[in-house]
Parts: C-alpha cells; sequence; structure tokens
C-alpha cells in the first residue's frame, strides 16, 4: 500500500511503500509524548525506507533524542533520526540506522486512509505522565517497556489470523 503524508503546513509531502499500514503501536515515552503533542502517545506505522519520496526536503529538520532511563548513570543520544518539519513542526517520520530497510512514519503526518488496527499495544507505559489515560481495549496489549514481539511479527500474527 501506497501511504501519502504530509506536515500540516504543506511545506513537506512525502509517500512510503508498506506491507502493514494499521496503525497500531502507541508509544507513550516522553521523547513521543513531547516531540507529537497529541493525546499523550505517537503512533509509529512501518514502510519501505527505499521507496521514501519526499517533496519539500529543504523544509525537513532532524532530532536526534537524549534518552536516560532511570537506571542510566547519564543519557546518550538516540540513533533514531524523527523527521519533522523546520516550518511548522509537524513530525513526519523516524529513521533509525539500526534498521536500515525500514522508515517509520507517524501515523498523525499520513493523509492516506489507515485500516483500523484488530488490537492496539500500548508501549513505554513506565514513563506515561498521571494526566494521559490509556484507552486499551479488550484484547489490547499493555507493556511497561518494549514488547519482545516485533513489529514485523505482530503483522504477521494479525496476517495470520485474517487469512
Amino acid at each position: 500500500m501506497k501511504l501519502e503524508g504530509s506536515c500540516h503546513c504543506r511545506g513537506v509531502r512525502f509517500s512510503v511503500e508498506t506491507h502493514h499500514p494499521s496503525p497500531f503501536m502507541r508509544c507513550y515515552c516522553s521523547v513521543c509524548r513531547k516531540t507529537q503533542g497529541g493525546g499523550g502517545f505517537a503512533i509509529n506505522l512501518s514502510g519501505d525506507a527505499r521507496s521514501l519520496k519526499v517533496r519539500g526536503q529543504q523544509h525537513v529538520k532532524v532530532y536526534r533524542a537524549r534518552i536516560q532511563n532511570p537506571e542510566d548513570a547519564k543519557a546518550h543520544q538516540s540513533k533514531g533520526q524523527r523527521h519533522f518539519c523546520g516550518r511548522c513542526g509537524s513530525a513526519l517520520w523516524l529513521y533509525d540506522p539500526t534498521w536500515p530497510e525500514l522508515i517509520h512514519p507517524f501515523a498523525s503526518a499520513i493523509d492516506t486512509p489507515l485500516p483500523q488496527a484488530p488490537e492496539l499495544v500500548h508501549i513505554m507505559l513506565e514513563f506515561k505522565p498521571d494526566w494521559v489515560p490509556v484507552h486499551a481495549g479488550k484484547k489490547d496489549k499493555k507493556f511497561q517497556r518494549y514488547p519482545k514481539e516485533s513489529i514485523a511479527e505482530w503483522h504477521q500474527r494479525h496476517d495470520a489470523e485474517v487469512d
């Protein structure tokens, strides 16, 4: 499926191909929460990095977050590159060189209608502030940090359930 996305001011428009268009994972970490500005969580999708096409590249800026978990003696800079519009500040996608074949567009930037996920996965709940409610359905999974199941494994499991 081809996903089309844009920032709020439409200075940046992009497209990316994905085999997994369901926005299923809500991340409550402080980086996602503070850079996204919505609902207290961010929703990432998964796409083929080779297929990413960007118009308005001159407006794209990159932020690499400083990460410090409670057990860490000091903070480190994330490998993840959070791309956003330098004009309006809209979060667009995350790229992490650890997985060079993937790009993770934020569902909030996607203009293409997306299918509803059969279940949601709520991650990084350890870092969720008290004011943020978790609206979890009966099938939803909740994790203090990360699940053992990868994004690809989640989609494989749900693709198998549909077949």
